[in-house]
């Protein structure tokens, strides 16, 4: 039996800020350069376009409302033009893509990320699922129906934002659906350093070493940067420039063992990743433990999994069909030949 053998890529990168055109022609840029390296799949950070919405951490809701708007304007919707440029670019360098965004649908927006195979073709498109702290204040909230696993050329891809990671069954939902190759999405780490430790580099860059080896699949963990230039609009105040700064980027690759498959860039450094991804390797890790498999107990703990959609309205109808018209009934009439 053969396994998939395949080049991967990981961006480390600071998008085109509130700039939805930019920031596609760069993720084009970028996907251009990973193919241009043999790439077979290349993955980008959390909410990529139109980038993160840092200025939520460093300012109060009253003043994060200056950049509703704007953000709302430049974020990606599926069925858009820009949409279809990236898809095309798939298909152009025959490469597929994990995209992260943030995914504008009516007067909503979303933290999403969709799988684009190197045809071209939208394998799935998901939204995480329940944005963190300050996050609430602008997306909403994603349900099981797209919380999936997909077969692909390349093996079975999932993906999942930033601390989704620290979801516990979120993770175990993943494992069950035997994912051999993960996508965990960041957006930057350079954030209340000295303050809130579990925000910065060494903690969630754990978190994605950690899925790598309790699922025993390959994870590629992307991660942003935060520009110079998108910071100086964002926190031109000393009070704020003391809880954020710029750079951020702590890209990586974990083997299914929780191996470094590639040399992480310098923090502040724009960049791809590249690592060999052979799936054989994974058999190896899990015959130790497959939390979902043979070193499982479903007689102890089991994890329910809904994936029913969740709409806002459900119509029920409950008037009774329209009465057909009945056939007139007709006389039988029994005639004797007595």
């Amino acid at each position: 039996m053969t396994h998939p053998h395949f080049k991967a890529a990981v961006v480390q990168a600071a998008p085109e800020y509130l700039n939805l055109q930019g920031t596609v022609d760069k993720t084009i840029d970028l996907i251009q350069e990973a193919a241009g390296e043999g790439a077979d799949l290349i993955a980008f950070p959390e909410t990529w376009i139109p980038g993160y919405p840092w200025w939520l951490w460093v300012e109060p809701p009253v003043g994060a409302m200056q950049y509703t708007q704007e953000y709302f304007d430049h974020s990606l919707a599926l069925d858009s033009p820009e949409m279809e440029r990236l898809e095309q670019a798939a298909k152009t360098h025959n490469i597929h893509v994990m995209l992260g965004y943030s995914e504008r649908d009516r007067g909503s927006l979303y933290m999403g990320q969709c799988l684009i195979d190197n045809q071209g073709e939208r394998i799935y498109a998901r939204r995480k699922l329940k944005p963190t702290h300050v996050e609430r204040t602008v997306y909403g909230e994603g349900d099981g129906s797209d919380f999936k696993v997909a077969d692909t050329k390349l093996g079975r891809i999932g993906a999942l934002c930033c601390w989704e990671h620290l979801q516990p069954l979120n993770k175990y939902a993943m494992f069950s659906m035997n994912e051999q190759v993960h996508v965990g999405a960041w957006p930057a780490f350079s954030m209340y350093e000295g303050i809130a430790y579990a925000l910065g580099a060494e903690v969630n860059t754990s978190v994605s070493r950690v899925y790598a080896t309790e699922g025993q699949c390959f994870v590629l963990a992307p991660c942003g940067i935060i520009s110079q230039e998108f910071l100086d609009r964002i926190a031109p105040t000393e009070a704020q420039q003391a809880l954020i700064k710029a750079g951020g980027g702590h890209a990586r690759i974990f083997g299914p063992d929780g191996s470094s498959l590639a040399d992480p860039l310098p923090e502040g450094e724009e960049g791809l990743l590249y690592a060999d991804i052979d799936l054989g390797m994974i058999s190896l890790a899990k015959a130790a433990a497959d939390p979902t498999g043979h070193y499982s107990r479903p007689d102890v703990t089991q994890l329910l999994l809904d994936r029913r959609v969740k709409r806002p309205v459900e119509e029920i109808n409950d008037q009774p069909e329209a009465e057909t018209e009945s056939e007139p009934e007709t006389e039988l009439k029994v005639v004797s030949s007595e």
